[in-house]
């Protein structure tokens, strides 16, 4: 596997690039927007191709560089369901997986230094963002922190992962770079008291003062998404109530870009093909599914994702390979579900509102 640590110094915030080998499909955890340059030359330089890129939570200390990648690589932007930012392409949940080829990462919801705090989970290792640090914890006093919460997010979930899992958070200021579940559970200062009552007594006097950034950064970062109205004045996109008459004409193809556990927690729309947008480049090449039923059966592309973000970047995609006729979703299916578009769901409790 390919792995690479990056260090910002300005905010003392590391970001994580994973690959499962050269020329293959790669991942960033954490990016910082100034380094999106730097990030985009080291995936040059190993050959990968950027497919997601992830935020562990809302960052009050760095402006996020999600948005920078995406608009110049046409990733997909993951976070936490809890996540206040407007737009991301993918909202995963607890125990839900984020996989690109060759590399599985499984999301741990460990809310406490913010209420949409993540920790992300390989075999060996585990991101944890600013919930656990080395040798320290992050602070719970802004952005609905909870020091109970998260007390319980580290003692009953991260430490209860094998000793020898590896642990890789978001920020250090201290030159440390790596440790483990067995080290923080021996080691952590911040981590020696014998209650959650005296670990919320800890954290809520420890007195820090805001981080710098923080009026700049944590407004960027909630909004970090495409703007979409720009697609209905230009024509490539629709509102939902317009997508729900367009959907019912004969020549219409429905395309969902979801991946697999999206579309067995959430809605589906009735009648659609399902065509992940990592692969959708498979899908629009001479014989694929979607070339042939655009220019053999004379249909219409319309793209859906959960949010619209993806289907905006697969209307660019499929225009540019040759087909005019395609258009996307403003809001995914969120959209859809408001406008009282008709759905069916794959998880039959879902469905019965379990």
């Amino acid at each position: 596997m390919l792995f690479r640590q990056i260090f910002d110094s300005g905010s003392g915030t590391y970001t994580y690039l994973l690959a499962a080998r050269r020329g293959g499909e790669a991942l960033l955890i954490d990016p910082v927007l100034e380094k999106v340059d730097q990030y985009l030359t080291l995936i040059r330089e190993l050959d990968l191709r950027l497919v997601k890129a992830v935020d562990t939570h809302i960052h009050a200390d760095h402006v996020t560089g999600l948005g920078a990648l995406r608009d110049r690589t046409r990733c997909v932007t993951v976070m936490g369901r809890e996540s206040g930012a407007d737009v991301v392409a993918m909202r995963v949940r607890d125990g839900d997986a984020v996989d690109i080829d060759g590399v599985s990462l499984e999301a741990i919801y460990t809310p406490g230094h913010t209420d949409d705090s993540y920790s992300f989970r390989m075999a060996d290792r585990v991101f944890t963002g600013d919930t656990l640090l080395i040798r320290g914890t992050g602070r719970t006093d802004f952005q609905n922190g909870d020091p109970r919460k998260q007390y319980d997010s580290i003692v009953n979930k991260l430490f209860r992962l094998p000793d020898e899992t590896l642990v890789f958070p978001c920020h250090d200021y201290k030159g440390m770079t790596v440790s483990s579940i067995g080290e923080e559970k021996a080691l952590n200062p911040r981590l020696k008291v014998r209650s959650v009552e005296e670990y919320v007594e800890l954290m809520n006097n420890l007195k820090l003062p805001n981080p710098k950034m923080m009026d700049v950064a944590v407004p960027s970062n909630r909004a970090i998404g495409l703007v979409q109205e720009r697609g209905v004045a230009e024509g490539w996109a629709l509102r939902a109530e317009d997508a729900m008459e367009e959907a019912q004409k004969a020549d219409v193809l429905l395309v969902d870009l979801r991946e697999g556990p999206e579309r067995f927690h959430d809605a589906d729309i009735p009648g659609s093909v399902h065509a992940p947008y990592a692969a959708l480049a498979d899908f629009l090449r001479s014989g694929g599914l979607l070339s042939y039923e655009a220019t053999r059966g004379g249909k219409r592309l319309l793209f859906y994702c959960s949010y619209g973000e993806r289907s905006a970047m697969a209307v660019t995609q499929a225009r540019e390979a040759g087909f005019a006729r395609s258009y996307s979703i403003m809001g995914g299916v969120e959209a859809w579900l408001k406008a009282g578009g008709p759905v069916t769901y794959a998880d039959a409790r879902t469905q019965a509102g379990a």
